[in-house]
Order: C-alpha cells, then structure tokens, then sequence
C-alpha cells in the first residue's frame, strides 16, 4: 500500500491489478503512459527502499495485446491464507481520502492481535482488515484521522516485542485513489 501509494501521488498511473505471491510480497501491475510507469517505478524503488524491503520494479513498453492473458490473473483464492489473491481496484471510497491509513504487519498471530488492541486502546481508530500473507506474516489496516492513526500506530508497534517480528508499520495521510480503491468498503 505504501508503495502503491507513493506510486500514484508521483505519476499518472492505475492499478490494473494487484496479486499476491509465495515470496510473501506482492506484485502491482500498473498502467500509464510510458514516462509515468518509468516515473513510478523509480518511486517505488525509493519507497521500498527507505522500508529496507526487496523490491523488483520492471517496465514493459507498449506490451503485446497477446500477453494479457498471462499477466491478468483474474479471480483467484488461497484458501491456505482464506482471501483471494488478486484484486482489481473498483471504485473507490471516494478520490480525496480525508482520513489516513496505518498498517502493522508481523510476523506471529500472537503480536498482531496484541499490537491493534493497543492501538485500539489509544485512539479513535475503526479497523478496516486484516490480510494473512503466508509464511505466519499478518497485516492489520486501521483508518482514522492522521494524528490518532500515528498514535495508534506507535503504541501498536511497541507491543509486539517479544511475542513476534514487527515487520513493518507505516501511516498514509490522504491515501491515493488508487489505495483507496483497494481498502474493504
């Protein structure tokens, strides 16, 4: 989301789709014009790594109208992690978020629950989902206003020491369309 985010706030791209895979990560497959995919690219690459997360952002150019069946992925469900596995973006909530978004993600059932009942315990925040990715790695996306998300997000993370990994935890102020448009409704 992070990265999705810095994405479509640098350049004049939409999702087609997003998918999930073994590694655990995900791939965003995105659309635009040539210069703006590139753009995109570079802003991800940067964002991933000021995460210090592994990142691998490729551009195709024009693609072939005979390759959209290997690269759209359509409807699919891992019943291992009970959630499909592809989204495409529908309509958004809305096109100017006047809330923020947090995740925390870790690794270890245990830490997550404790980590968002803290955050819950701290400030007015409504829990929007929580996504399991494999391999024990759970995310849990809060929305609220910026400054009790941040709150929330901070107490969360300090709770997660010694019962699992915090493997990340991040705040978006004013999502993008296209975040938006991949959030629960």
């Amino acid at each position: 989301m992070v990265v999705l985010d810095t994405m479509e706030k640098c350049a004049r791209v939409r999702v087609l789709e997003t998918e999930l895979n073994d590694a655990p990560g995900v791939c965003i497959k995105l659309h635009g014009p040539v210069a703006d995919v590139e753009a995109a690219a570079r802003a991800a690459e940067a964002a991933a790594s000021a995460m210090q997360m592994p990142i691998i952002a490729h551009v195709i150019a024009n693609p072939s109208e005979q390759a959209r069946a290997a690269y759209e992925a359509g409807q699919d469900y891992s019943p291992l992690i009970e959630q499909a596995t592809t989204q495409r973006p529908e309509n958004p909530m809305s096109d100017q978020a006047n809330f923020a978004v947090g995740m925390i993600e870790t690794q270890g059932f245990t830490a997550v629950f404790e980590a968002i009942d803290t955050a819950l315990k701290t400030a007015s925040v409504e829990v929007l989902a929580r996504e399991k990715l494999g391999g024990g790695y759970i995310t849990v996306v809060i929305k609220g206003d910026v400054a009790a998300v941040r709150a929330a997000v901070e107490a969360g993370k300090a709770k997660v020491e010694g019962l699992g990994r915090l493997v990340a935890a991040h705040v978006i102020a004013s999502p993008s369309k296209g975040v938006l448009a991949l959030l629960p409704k």
